[in-house]
Formats: structure tokens, C-alpha cells, sequence
């Protein structure tokens, strides 16, 4: 599925709306170069949990957790990981595998590891539809019409 998104606000909202189904135990695998909207995307998709702290990209942390929502949330910037043994080292079989919800920027970087057919969303620019312009693709098996 395709959603395009013309503003932040676009890009946020579908964050809201899928963080909203989320369930326990969903792997959310984000895709997309730098300044593609990821965070955006990521601060929409907390609220949807009902996360009300503020939500940042954990590049130097690798892995920032926030329990004060419907779900546990534990996001990921994997960008950094220079050889996947440190994220034996983060422990990440007890989040990937947990009651919580996962959403991992980056996650091509560390394929081999992540559990089969998680959700996948890739945000793309386009400039030539708009500076702000976003081409937000959801595969395997997720789609934002669920309500």
C-alpha cells in the first residue's frame, strides 16, 4: 500500500494511526534516507500508543524506551550498529520477542536478525512533487485502513 503524504502533519498522522493498531509483539521496520520524515513519523506513531513525553531519535543511544503509553515502546536507530553482535550486547531478543511494541529505523542494517515478515514502512522524498512531498509505502501485511 502507498500513502502519500504532502505535509508533516500527513506523515504524523499515519505514525497516530498505526501506532493506535499496534499490538503486542508488532516489529515495525522503518526505512528511508536522512530527513525523510522518519522521527515525524516515529513522534505520530507514540501518540498512537499514547506516549506523551517527547520522542527523539535514539542515533547515539541505539535504543530509547518509553513505557508510559497503552504498550510498552522501545524504538531503535540502528544506523550506528557497526557490527550486529552489539545488538546481542542491547539484548534485543527480550524487546523483539517481549509484550512491547518495536519500531526499528534502519533495519536493513540489521536483517539478519529481525524476526520473519515484520512490518515494513519506507518513506520516500520526491522532490519533484514538493519539498515536502512523501511516498510512504506499508508492506507486509500492513495497511493504514484498518479502524
Amino acid at each position: 500500500m502507498v500513502i502519500e503524504s504532502y505535509k508533516m502533519d500527513d506523515t504524523y498522522a499515519l505514525g497516530k494511526k498505526l501506532g493506535e493498531q499496534a499490538k503486542a509483539g508488532d516489529i515495525y521496520c522503518l526505512l528511508g534516507d536522512l530527513g525523510t520524515g522518519k522521527t515525524v513519523f516515529t513522534q505520530g506513531f507514540a501518540k498512537g500508543l499514547g506516549i506523551e513525553e517527547a520522542v527523539n531519535s535514539p542515533t547515539f543511544t541505539i535504543i530509547q524506551e518509553y513505557e508510559d503509553g497503552r504498550l510498552p515502546f522501545y524504538h531503535f536507530d540502528v544506523y550506528r550498529i557497526g557490527d550486529i553482535t552489539e545488538m546481542d550486547e542491547l539484548g534485543y531478543e527480550d524487546y523483539f520477542y517481549g509484550d512491547g511494541v518495536c519500531l526499528i529505523e534502519w533495519s536493513n542494517l540489521i536483517e539478519e536478525i529481525l524476526p520473519p515478515n515484520p512490518a515494513v514502512i519506507t518513506i520516500e522524498k520526491e522532490l519533484d512533487k514538493g519539498f515536502d512531498y512523501r511516498k510512504i509505502t506499508l508492506e507486509n501485511g500492513l495497511t493504514a485502513l484498518d479502524e
